[in-house]
């Protein structure tokens, strides 16, 4: 399971005017501690702000997905519950869960959350939809998302091998 860390980050952003004012934004990381949430959320933001920056608070969140849909600019968090059956005292069980979405609206959200459950066996109930302040969300790498201008390590361990073939001929 992942574990989503929210990181609130301040630092000096040129305004419309021209004129750098102090702003303090929210970020998410997917991280496996706070010492690897910290690590991460100074490297995206030394890739998105120029300039001094202060990462002023980490917090891990009770978030268990996110679902992002690159054409919504703003992200909801939704909180979902289902019942299921416990197996050792065989009592029905309330299961809540909160998945975090962009979405352009509270009805966008609902419906893109209610689309990415209907595999679900379980009747479930999206009971609150908030708006949050995040800014973006930075999702761990799988290996599956290795940028075209990157090469895996496996590939580059090939390639060294045959080099050391061609130095021992």
């Amino acid at each position: 399971m992942k574990i989503w860390y929210q990181c609130k980050a301040k630092y000096s952003k040129e305004n419309e005017e021209g004129i750098l004012k102090q702003t303090s934004e929210l970020h998410l990381v997917d991280a496996v501690s706070y010492t690897d949430a910290e690590s991460r959320i100074y490297g995206a933001m030394e890739r998105t702000v120029s300039g001094e920056f202060q990462i002023m608070t980490i917090s891990k969140t009770n978030i268990s997905e996110v679902i992002n849909f690159e054409d919504a600019d703003y992200w909801y968090k939704c909180k979902v519950q289902y019942s299921t059956v416990d197996g050792d005292s065989e009592k029905e069980v309330k299961i809540t869960t909160y998945i975090l979405t962009s979405a352009e609206s509270v009805k966008d959200a609902y419906e893109k959350v209610e689309k990415s459950l209907d595999n679900m066996l379980v009747p479930f109930e999206i009971s609150s939809i908030t708006k949050t302040n995040l800014v973006e969300v930075f999702p761990e790498m799988d290996e599956e998302e290795i940028p075209d201008n990157l090469t895996p390590v496996s590939e580059l361990q090939d390639e060294v091998s045959e080099e050391e073939e061609e130095l021992i001929d």
